[in-house]
């Protein structure tokens, strides 16, 4: 937890999903997640190679997990800025369309709620303004 100078990450990695991020940009080159919102794979945590995915205008960056940025849509954000988002790999098929889809592993978002503290301890970025602790 940070001691007061420190700022709070949004999204966070297990040392098990840093693991599968080094597999996929070896494999891939230069990656990038979106929070999915639903839809066709459910609310799964999507890594694409990083020149095949389009950042849409409503898409806010998160934070980075093992050099990777992670993007989520402003509605979802918002919905869930009192969270940090932890990005887990646990046993099972990947999104249809996310690469680590076929891998018998699959990523999974995990979300542990904010402290009042943690949140004025936030860094600056476009959720802070939304929410007043």
């Amino acid at each position: 937890m940070p001691d007061g100078h420190e700022k709070v990450a949004r999204v966070t990695a297990t040392p098990a999903a840093l693991a599968l991020i080094d597999e996929l940009k070896a494999e891939y080159g230069p990656l990038l997640f979106h929070q999915s919102g639903g839809c066709c794979d459910g609310s799964s945590p999507m890594c694409y190679p990083a020149d095949e995915f389009r950042i849409g205008d409503n898409d806010i960056l998160l934070g980075q997990v093992g050099g990777v940025p992670v993007y989520i849509g402003r509605a979802q954000g918002e919905a869930w800025a009192h969270t940090q988002l932890i990005l887990d790999v646990v046993p099972g098929r990947g999104g249809m369309f996310s690469l680590d889809n076929g891998r018998e592993v699959r990523f999974l978002t995990r979300g542990r709620v904010f402290s009042e503290t943690e949140m004025g301890q936030l860094g600056p970025g476009p959720l802070n303004s939304a929410f007043e602790v």
